[in-house]
Parts: C-alpha cells; structure tokens; sequence
C-alpha cells in the first residue's frame, strides 16, 4: 500500500476516534441523568463505566493521531506504540471503574433503597445501550481495517458497555418486576466483575504487544503469499519475523538465493519480494530481506533449473508453512533431524 492510502487510512481512524469521544461524552450525560431519575446503583454502575469511555476515547483519539506520524530521527520505527499504551491505559481504567462500581454496591446490598421512575430509567439506559453497541461495533470494524488496536480497544469498551447496559436493565426490570431491592446492587457487583475481566485482558493485549508478541495472522498472510508466487531460484524462505507497531508493520526475513548470482540480480528479486509484500498489505510498513548464498546442502531442495553448480540432486520441496519459515535454514533442520 502507497503512502496516500496509508495517510487516508490515518484520517479516517482520527475521524472515527473523534467521533467515539462525542458519542461518549453525550451518553455519559444520559446515563447520569437516568441515575439520577432512578437513584439505582446498577444505573451509577453503568454511568461511572461511562466515566471510563469519555476518558478512554480521549486518550485513543490522542494515540491514533500520534501513530499516524511517520518515523523520524527520535523514533526510527515510527510512534504506532502509542496504540498499545492506549489499550494498556484504557483496561486500567476499566479496572479503576470495576473498583468504584464495588464501593458503591456493597453499602447498597446491605442496606437497599428503592428505585424511583423505572420506566423512565430504562428508556434512557436502553436508548444509551443501543447506541454504545453500534459505535463499538463501527470502532472495532474500522479499527481491524486499519489495524488500529487503539480503536478495536476503545470498541471492545463500547461493546462491554452495551453488554453491562443490558445486564442494567435486566436487573432494574427484575427489581420492577419483584420488589426485592436487592437485586439491584446484585446486578451492580455482577457487572462490576463482567468489566474487570474485560479491563484485564485489555491489558494483557496490550502487554503482549508491547513484547513484540508474534501476530500468527500476519506470519500466515506472508507465508502464502511468498509460497503463492515462489520461484525456483526463491530457494529457502527462514528466519521469518514479523510485528507490528500501530497500524505500521514490520517484516524481515532470511531469502537463500543461487550463490553464483551476481549482487545486481539478487538485489532486484529483492526488490520484486519487497513490493508483493507491500501490495497485499492494506497498510503502510516495512519488509527486509537478508540475501543468503546457497549452500551445498541446499541442493537437495532446489529447483532451480540447469544450475552449474549442483552438489546433489534435487530431493524434495516441501511447501513453506509458519513452521519452516521462523525455522533456521531448511538444510539446517534437515541435518538436525537426519
């Protein structure tokens, strides 16, 4: 993909953002003012979650406009980072909240206190609840094609939100429906636990990413597509690696090429690889390749025709799968389990 259509790749994700934070900050107000109709705390549980969004969406249309940038000479790899961060920052409020939402049940499931203007209460929760499930499900589904965990982070929140929102109504219904108050502070502490696992495994992603945790989707997609064009002087593809850093990604990989080609050559099949990576890639990003000379060994799974140098004949060529490819060199392996 061309720099332009990374940029309005860029955009778009800013735009999106932008419009999660508004989204946010208006329902905040609803759900706030059907707490205060309804003096529930499953109805202040699921308004200090959306305490939680406002803060959170800010912070990811700050990091998707920070990752945007391209690298420069402070940071070479460009700031997609930030995107991780986002996610980390975004589950530790999401815990923080899950905190607040038990100190405000507990005292209300030892001492219940009725709920007032419930009709009311539930239009307002219900209307918020809908609207934060289509924002998260836009978020998420802009966030993948764009690879933007900021924004996927920020939907998954949304989507939480319209799933703790539900549980709200459930539980104001049931309080309606039976007159035991204390289901109220029940759905409360039930959705304070639903939002703690969620605000852990956010922060786990983002941990993971920050380690440079291997993105098995991505090692798939380059496999296929250099085992879907390979060439018989393409004589081993190893030491695949890749990451990601926001929506930018980073490949590089070991190419064994004939060791009687000339450098001019080999830097042109290079090239030629650089740019089929690039091409099926809907983001901007970075492909080396390290050219290795071929070695005897390497006869027995070269193709490559009319060779003046063959050691031995050609035996097999298996397909390349992520196995073989973050595997050393195939002649390597081959020793190593002959």
């Amino acid at each position: 993909m061309d720099i332009r259509a990374t940029d309005w790749l860029a955009a778009r994700s800013a735009r999106v953002a932008c419009l999660s934070l508004l989204m946010s900050v208006v329902l905040l107000a609803v759900k706030f003012l059907a707490w205060y109709l309804t003096d529930s705390a499953a109805v202040l549980s699921d308004a200090l979650e959306s305490i939680v969004n406002v803060i959170a969406s800010s912070f990811a249309l700050f990091s998707v406009t920070l990752s945007a940038r391209p690298p420069d000479a402070s940071h070479p790899y460009g700031h997609g980072r930030v995107e991780f961060f986002s996610a980390g920052f975004e589950g530790a409020l999401i815990i923080a909240a899950a905190l607040a939402i038990f100190t405000a049940a507990l005292p209300r499931l030892l001492s219940p206190q009725p709920i007032t203007q419930i009709s009311l209460g539930v239009a307002l929760v219900g209307a918020a609840g809908v609207a934060n499930a289509l924002l998260g499900w836009y978020l998420q589904r802009v966030g993948r094609s764009t690879h933007s965990m900021a924004l996927i982070a920020d939907g998954q929140h949304l989507l939480s939100d319209a799933y703790t929102s539900a549980g709200v109504l459930v539980g104001i219904i049931g309080v309606w429906l039976t007159g035991w108050q204390r289901l109220d502070a029940l759905t409360a502490l039930a959705v304070a636990l639903h939002i703690l696992l969620m605000g852990w495994h956010l922060v786990r992603e983002s941990i993971a990413r920050l380690m440079d945790e291997a993105e098995p989707a991505l090692l798939q997609h380059i496999v296929q597509t250099m085992q879907a064009s390979r060439q018989p002087w393409w004589i081993d593809l190893h030491n695949l690696r890749t990451w990601r850093s926001g929506p930018r990604y980073h490949v590089d990989f070991h190419l064994t090429l004939p060791r009687y080609w000339e450098l001019e050559r080999s830097h042109e099949v290079s090239h030629e690889i650089e740019h089929l990576i690039e091409a099926t890639q809907p983001t901007h990003g970075d492909v080396i390749i390290h050219l290795d000379p071929c070695l005897p060994d390497d006869c027995a799974f070269c193709t490559m025709p009319a060779c003046t140098v063959r050691a031995m004949t050609h035996h097999d060529s298996p397909p390349w799968t992520v196995t073989s490819a973050i595997a050393g060199p195939v002649s390597q392996v081959a020793n190593a389990h002959g």
